[in-house]
């Protein structure tokens, strides 16, 4: 029988994986990739719970492409256009960190500098437009009304397009400057000190009064994937169990439907920011390193590379994150 002998490492190759050299990883690169791991399994978590909340709920959950229509500087009804750029934007400042870790394995630092900052310049674009894009879904677009049963009920014209409240309700000069309460009316705007511009009664009887307006529940037909649209006479019963106004989301209630949509956008969105955020700041101190020459010193870009792991980590977890959420 062969014994087997343990043989104490020489100082200095503790992390070199001795003769053979397994994952040929350092030890900062490994430290990377335990917090990728462990952050994966964080965003799964985010994932898996709104994947099962959207399929238990999936007769009532909002429709994407309802919600996310708008473009800056422009007006009008543009479906996922906007959340499609922000993803290739991303997707283009990955790019640029792999041309910049390649660069930097062959020790060229203009090369360097000039991706780290493009990658910079992507990762700002993104940030600033998933804050557009929350102040947006925040805001509200239409406004809907909330039913006894906590749902809501949304208004739409004769090709099936969602209405703003502005404009077909007619606004009643007795209620102009009436203080508005649970039980007159229920309004989300971003400024929270503003009189809500409408209340329950107000929007009832203009609808009575617009024959071409009509109005839709919050459950989706699973065979049109679309909204159902109800009768006039149905419409009259549901607007009969109606408590207040909503426009914009929190998260308690929304105008888009299900409240938990809401909740999933903050926490998931948020939580993708935060990263985006942080690896923003991170490349910026890198890229200042870049300049003044300190990887040049060190004779490798070891750095750049190290942050290129958590950088392609943040992109790839937007590609599931606007596969499972905007578009399925």
């Amino acid at each position: 029988m062969e014994a087997t002998i343990a043989t104490e490492n020489k100082e200095g190759e503790t992390w070199s994986g001795g003769s053979k050299k397994p994952l040929g990883a350092s030890y900062g690169k490994m430290m990377m990739w335990f917090f990728i791991m462990s952050d994966a399994l964080t965003f799964s978590a985010f994932l898996g719970a709104y994947g099962l909340m959207r399929f238990k709920f999936i007769d009532s959950w909002p429709i994407a492409d309802e919600v996310f229509t708008h473009v800056p500087f422009l007006h009008g009804h543009f479906p996922m256009y906007y959340v499609a750029f922000m993803t290739f934007i991303l997707i283009f400042s990955s790019v640029t960190m792999v041309l910049a870790v390649d660069a930097g394995h062959q020790m060229k630092k203009a090369k360097v500098t000039l991706y780290m900052l493009l990658t910079i310049i992507g990762g700002l674009i993104f940030l600033g437009s998933q804050a557009w894009e929350w102040k947006n879904f925040i805001g509200g677009t239409y406004g809907s009304l909330i039913l006894q049963d906590g749902k809501v009920v949304q208004f739409v014209d004769a090709s099936g397009h969602q209405v703003a409240l502005e404009d077909f309700v007619t606004k009643s000069p007795a209620n102009e400057r009436v203080a508005h309460t649970k039980s007159n009316g229920l309004w989300y705007v971003q400024d929270a000190g503003a009189l809500p511009p409408f209340t329950t009664s107000e929007v009832i009887e203009s609808f009575k009064n617009s024959p071409n307006i009509s109005l839709r529940t919050e459950e989706v037909d699973l065979a049109t994937k679309h909204k159902i649209i109800l009768s006039r006479e149905d419409a009259n019963k549901f607007l009969s169990k109606a408590t207040g106004v909503v426009k914009g989301a929190n998260l308690k209630i929304n105008e888009y439907g299900n409240t938990l949509f809401a909740d999933f956008f903050f926490f998931i969105t948020g939580f993708h920011g935060f990263h985006v955020f942080s690896g923003i700041l991170i490349n910026i101190i890198i890229f200042f390193n870049v300049i003044i020459g300190t990887y040049e010193r060190r004779g490798h870009y070891e750095m750049v590379e190290k942050v290129g792991l958590y950088w392609h980590f943040v992109d790839l977890v937007w590609v599931f994150v606007f596969t499972f959420f905007y578009l399925v």
